[in-house]
């Protein structure tokens, strides 16, 4: 009896191990919620790659391309066909946030996933030509204080995506009325936008730092404030922020992951853990550096109270402005 007891309570203490621990298996994915390039797809290849280098897991880290609905066709396949995965993790951004927010993946809502961690950012800007008469943010939100009309800006997202949607967060922390007043011209991507701006066609440029590097140097651009936390490190160092010029404006584009509903709670620490290791990580600086990553980094509890808030704030622009109900 005694040997069947210490057999039961060894074969409980093992199922009870390995219930705490957990490594990926030998095939771990990441989706691209896109086609081949863009941002997602970059932060899939360039995560992945370093996870297999770094050993956190075995052998290569997949990426699966899965285009369709803004997202909306991977949050989907995510919430129907992975629950309970724990070797799959789902790129996302701010894109993810804004349109989860104006309802743009339906019947689904950001509890439905698990938000494990953003590992860099793209953050927003508010930039003039080099002629402009404005001088600052606050130069330009007291004309559109005066007259929601007089300033006309440009970007490269849809009416109502993000580019709009920093104008907007900008300008109402600074007190302007009638925010869907302001004019937003949309264009294909930022390098149209900045070029219609530098053309004198309209007044300002809405998009991100990463974006107006080029023109900045070529002097044809002066970016009135960057919507970060704190001034950005390097070649960016010179730029003010909203906050600073007394405009409590944030406008991230993070980078980062979900992953499906149910995995076990030491699934989900193993990815915090492993996420927060790479970012700390030098090889992972070398990435940031190299392609205009600015430093982001929450993870866990933290990156979700962020990411619900970031939706609960764009779903009251977006009713405030008319683009939902």
């Amino acid at each position: 009896m005694n040997m069947a007891r210490t057999a039961v309570a060894a074969t409980a203490l093992g199922l009870s191990l390995s219930a705490m621990a957990y490594e990926p298996a030998n095939k771990v994915e990441c989706i691209a919620p896109a086609d081949p390039g863009g941002g997602w797809d970059f932060t899939c290849r360039s995560v992945g790659k370093l996870l297999s280098e770094l050993d956190y897991v075995p052998g290569n880290v997949q990426t699966l391309n899965m285009a369709g609905a803004g997202g909306g066709v991977a949050f989907a396949h995510t919430v129907s066909k992975r629950d309970g995965d724990e070797n799959v993790i789902v790129a996302a951004s701010t894109a993810t946030t804004t349109r989860l927010a104006q309802g743009q993946f339906p019947g689904m809502n950001a509890d439905m996933v698990n938000w494990v961690g953003a590992l860099g950012a793209d953050y927003g800007v508010i930039a003039v030509g080099q002629d402009s008469p404005y001088q600052n943010l606050n130069d330009l939100m007291d004309a559109l204080k005066s007259d929601p009309r007089s300033v006309k800006f440009a970007g490269g997202s849809a009416n109502g995506g993000w580019d709009h949607l920093k104008v907007l967060i900008a300008a109402r922390a600074a007190g302007v009325q009638n925010l869907p007043r302001i004019p937003y011209l949309s264009l294909n991507n930022g390098g149209e936008a900045m070029t219609m701006v530098v053309g004198g066609h309209v007044d300002a440029f809405t998009g991100d730092i990463s974006e107006v590097k080029g023109f900045m140097e070529s002097g044809d651009l002066r970016v009135l404030a960057v919507l970060s936390e704190q001034r950005l490190p390097g070649e960016f160092a010179d730029i003010p922020t909203a906050r600073e010029q007394g405009i409590d404006a944030v406008g991230p584009n993070w980078r980062g992951f979900y992953m499906p509903a149910d995995i076990s709670p030491e699934a989900k620490q193993w990815w915090i853990k492993h996420l927060d290791d790479l970012y700390a990580s030098d090889e992972w600086k070398s990435v940031m550096r190299s392609n205009g990553l600015m430093p982001f980094h929450k993870t866990g509890p933290e990156f979700e109270s962020f990411v619900k808030q970031q939706i609960n704030d764009i779903s009251q622009l977006s009713k405030e402005i008319g683009l939902t109900r």
